[in-house]
């Protein structure tokens, strides 16, 4: 994935997150809660029984003031307080359930939503991730699916319940007194219009604050991982710059919105609050006139205030919500609207099947190749203008050795990574035992293939759970062999927790020769019919290094191999050596045969002491 360590954008702009309506948030967002609508259903029923004997409060309290104090009514007073307390026992013991529900529903659906974001990044192609960086995708897994739900679970409570709350305490309102009713919608239209001003402006900032955050975790992850690079070229005080300000980019973000909320909010409340002035202005006259009663007057102002103006208010606070969920919700729809891997353009095919390939049954799950391999005129961009590969033809007989060499950038990973579908070809096509690999599913293709690459990937667990990624339900049995053929058993069990010990992130524990023979170990255990592999004994001693080799013959024997060649000493072992240059393949043949040829190979085989490849085409080309 892209990290962006050298600076630049802080963001990608091919992965900018299109803006999305109100609308279509909820209406996708709404999806998730369908397997849990009985708990949605409580989680509103509680909260609108808990509003229910919240609303008995002025109610009573006017009782009290009108009917008790003002009468004198002593044998009404401990009936009456006995009910007003019966009502916020109620009240809270429907909320105390309502939160219990909701945050089980809560995990629910977060659980449902990050799953299923997860499962669409594993299925995405490699080629997406490339232009990517892994902290942006983490945020958008874990902090905007958190923001998200929150839009979901709080916001179709919270926005029932204050709707509800409005609806009754208009109804209350307008029974008491008409006129007040009315005075009290006097600053309805004002609130209306903050709420339209801020929804219609919010989304730019709020995108801005994700977007900013995401850069953020980027550099932060980047830099966790490079810690050795940045301690080795002590760069510490260059990456405290660099990350101040990605967090200060983070900090204007939020200031942004904060100083936003920070006018529309006290705005809006005292909007409520003029209201509250108003209605007790007009309903002041109209005690003093004997047209409505104390106790009326401060049943209307406790519904007024509690039940219209701060539901009004939680309306507000939800709309800042759902312009957050908006801008959080654009991002997880970017990862769930991808193309999945296969879904590509129809491919051309430049070159006509054989007779014999034409019409291959369809294979199964657990079909095993012979591991015979066809390039056809196979050509890959990744891009316009960026073409990497260009008429490349090949053919491996089961068993056969491939050899490719050629200078760095030349197209020798590219192409070894068509056969596995890491990226789909533009042109031509590849065949494995005469069946088009485009007609394979990816999980049967994959399951004839083993990767070793030039630097090993180890996943922060412990040994064992790294070999046993070749096969999951392998035996102690078939790992321990494994182990053996890779020359790996033994330094395992000299390690205080044998196969139990942790390698750290990405094998940081072990040697880079003992990380290399754990990778191979874990790719013997597959046991594919067809291996590509990335030479890596580069930076190893020389002992290490003859341990590897012995353990990369066990791993070639019987299977088709494409090996992207370092050394010379390989090269000579091959079936068939496939020079590559500018993405062609320009000299192919044995290692006698492109000595008898006298081109580019045989020059650079007669270059003196150059052990690796790369070097010597460095060489020729000065």
């Amino acid at each position: 994935m892209s990290s962006h360590h050298l600076g630049g954008s802080h963001t990608d702009p091919s992965f900018q997150s299109r803006p999305r309506p109100a609308g279509e948030v909820i209406r996708r967002v709404a999806v998730y809660l369908r397997p849990y609508t009985w708990l949605a259903v409580a989680d509103v029923a509680c909260a609108v029984l808990s509003l229910g004997f919240g609303m008995a409060y002025p109610k009573l309290t006017k009782v009290i003031i009108d009917d008790v104090i003002k009468l004198g009514r002593h044998d009404l007073l401990t009936v009456t307080a006995l009910a007003l307390i019966g009502a916020f026992l109620f009240r809270e013991a429907f909320n105390s359930l309502r939160i219990r529900i909701n945050n089980h529903l809560e995990q629910n659906v977060i659980f449902d939503m990050r799953r299923q974001v997860y499962a669409r990044l594993q299925r995405l192609p490699v080629a997406w991730f490339d232009q990517r960086a892994s902290g942006d995708l983490m945020t958008r897994v874990i902090e905007d699916v958190n923001n998200v739900e929150r839009l979901l679970i709080d916001g179709t409570e919270q926005g029932t319940v204050a709707l509800l709350s409005i609806i009754g305490a208009l109804v209350f309102m307008f029974a008491a007194s008409p006129l007040l009713g009315t005075v009290a919608l006097i600053p309805l239209p004002f609130l209306v219009g903050g709420a339209l001003w801020y929804t219609l402006t919010a989304h730019r900032r709020y995108r801005l604050q994700r977007e900013a955050s995401s850069a953020m975790n980027a550099l932060l992850m980047d830099n966790l991982q490079g810690i050795r690079q940045i301690k080795a070229f002590g760069r510490q005080a260059h990456e405290d710059v660099r990350f101040a300000q990605r967090a200060d980019d983070l900090r204007e973000g939020t200031l942004v919105v904060m100083r936003a909320w920070a006018w529309y909010g006290p705005a809006m409340q005292f909007t409520g609050a003029l209201g509250i002035g108003l209605v007790l202005w007009v309903g002041g006259w109209l005690v003093m006139h004997g047209r409505m009663g104390v106790g009326d007057l401060v049943a209307f102002m406790l519904y007024a205030g509690m039940f219209f103006y701060e539901p009004i208010g939680r309306l507000h606070g939800l709309n800042q919500l759902l312009q957050s969920a908006r801008a959080a919700a654009a991002r997880v729809f970017d990862i769930l609207d991808a193309t999945a891997e296969r879904a590509v353009a129809p491919v051309k095919e430049t070159a006509p099947a054989p007779v014999d390939a034409h019409r291959q049954p369809r294979v199964a799950k657990g079909w095993r190749a012979r591991g015979e391999v066809v390039f056809e005129n196979v050509g890959f961009s990744y891009g316009a203008g960026k073409v990497a590969l260009r008429n490349i033809s090949l053919h491996a007989q089961p068993g056969q050795m491939m050899a490719l060499v050629g200078p760095t950038g030349a197209g020798k990973s590219t192409l070894v990574g068509l056969l596995p579908a890491f990226y789909e070809t533009t042109e031509g096509g590849i065949r494995i035992d005469g069946h088009t690999i485009r007609e394979l599913p990816l999980e049967v293709l994959r399951d004839q293939i083993a990767v070793v690459s030039q630097e090993p990937f180890l996943f922060n667990g412990t040994i064992r759970e790294n070999i046993l990624y070749g096969r999951l339900d392998a035996t102690e049995a078939e790992l321990h062999a494994a182990a053996r053929a890779a020359n790996c058993h033994d330094f395992i069990m000299r390690l205080p927790d044998a196969y139990g010990a942790r390698v750290g992130e990405r094998g940081v524990k072990l040697s880079v020769g003992e990380k290399q023979r754990v990778s191979i170990a874990r790719a013997l255990l597959k046991d594919a019919p067809i291996l590509i592999l990335d030479e890596a004994t580069a930076s190893v001693d020389t002992a290490t290094e003859r341990l590897i080799q012995e353990a990369l013959e066990r791993l070639m024997s019987g299977r088709t191999s494409f090996v992207i060649a370092h050394r010379l000493s390989t090269i000579v072992k091959a079936d068939e050596i496939l020079v590559i240059r500018g993405g062609e393949i320009i000299e192919r043949g044995t290692h006698e045969e492109l000595l008898a040829r006298d081109g580019l190979y045989a020059k650079l085989a007669r270059i003196q002491n150059t052990t690796f490849i790369e070097e010597g085409f460095v060489r020729l080309s000065a």
